[in-house]
């Protein structure tokens, strides 16, 4: 049969029952507050990286905004550059792709570029020391126009048939284009020196040529 517990050791029995209920409460409010803050840091850390995204995404807006500036003014800059290089421009070829691990600001680097062109002489028109070139340019064209207008009539004449109308014909439309086609050696003169073939060069070619084909004209 049990002995009977005294009255003693059933309330140390119920001293340390509460002392076990203390702690298990306390240690589960201890683990209740750490998973608040795990949550609450985690909370934190989202939103934290949802404003890295953010912002990450608007630089590469910005990023990406710059870089379409940069290449239109690129290629700009270097239409004018070809265009001051006359026929030399022409065989420059596409703008030269960006240096990779370039650390220098684009903006500036272009900055330089618009300056440095500005700063370079503007071509100009050719000089009056080349007229008597240009004259011959003129000359050239039409004596060329005329030979082939004189080649084309005897292509008429020794074949006979249709070609003997129309050859006729296309030999004056050749031999009155003469005169324009002095502009292209006048052209490549233009180009070699960097200038304009302005208004006055032109002028200059047609008049030359003008009279060189009704020379030939007359005297045929």
């Amino acid at each position: 049969m049990n002995e009977p517990v005294s009255s003693e050791t059933y309330a140390a029995q119920i001293r340390r029952l509460a002392e076990l209920t203390a702690r298990v409460h306390a240690q589960r409010a201890e683990a209740h507050d750490w998973y608040e803050q795990q949550c609450a840091a985690a909370e934190r850390a989202v939103a934290e990286a949802a404003a890295e995204v953010r912002r990450a995404e608007r630089e590469l807006a910005a990023a990406r905004e710059v870089q379409e500036r940069v290449d239109a003014e690129a290629a700009h800059l270097w239409q004018q550059l070809r265009g001051r290089l006359g026929s030399l421009g022409r065989r420059a070829g596409d703008p030269p792709a960006p240096v990779t691990g370039a650390a220098a600001d684009p903006v500036l680097l272009l900055g330089g570029v618009r300056d440095l062109l500005n700063r370079t002489r503007q071509p100009g028109d050719l000089p009056g020391s080349v007229n008597p070139v240009l004259a011959l340019c003129g000359v050239a064209g039409a004596v060329l126009a005329y030979t082939l207008g004189a080649a084309a009539r005897a292509v008429g004449e020794r074949y006979g048939g249709d070609l003997a109308v129309g050859m006729p014909v296309l030999a004056l439309v050749v031999t009155l284009l003469g005169p324009l086609a002095g502009l292209v050696p006048a052209k490549a003169l233009a180009d070699r020196r960097h200038a304009v073939l302005g208004p006055r060069p032109v002028t200059v070619v047609i008049v030359a040529g003008l009279v060189a084909t009704v020379a030939l004209l007359v005297a045929r």
